[in-house]
């Protein structure tokens, strides 16, 4: 059973940063991509990064690049997501997933397992 954890959301003020963790079990996680999404009030699950099996090949999303950072350790089973200049847009509930390929993916649909979610909540 893939079992994927996150820590790490909270409260941060605008300008401000935190970092994701996610600490995967139960898959070989240095075979498999994995991402981060995120999904504000009204609105659909977005993709905010995403990184290869080996931490080769990232992809943000334009609303975070240069502000977000996607890392692996996979010697801990464990994605990160570094968010520095945070925007009370970044406001939103943020999962990792894994996916079943090694390589990076965008779709939701690609990806086959999820944590349970962190809240992230950016004050003006």
């Amino acid at each position: 059973q893939v079992l994927l954890v996150e820590s790490g959301g909270g409260l941060a003020q605008a300008g401000g940063s935190l970092r994701l963790s996610c600490a995967a079990s139960g898959r070989t996680f240095s075979q498999y991509a994995m991402g981060w999404f995120r999904q504000a009030p009204g609105r659909g699950r977005e993709l905010v990064a995403t990184i290869s099996y080996s931490g080769g090949r990232t992809y943000y999303a334009d609303s975070v690049k240069g502000r977000f950072t996607i890392s692996r350790d996979n010697a801990k089973n464990t994605v990160y997501l570094q968010m520095n200049s945070l925007k009370p847009e970044d406001t939103a509930v943020y999962w990792c997933a894994t996916t079943n390929y090694g390589d990076i993916q965008f779709k939701v649909e690609d990806y086959d397992y999820w944590g349970q979610g962190t809240q992230v909540t950016v004050s003006s």
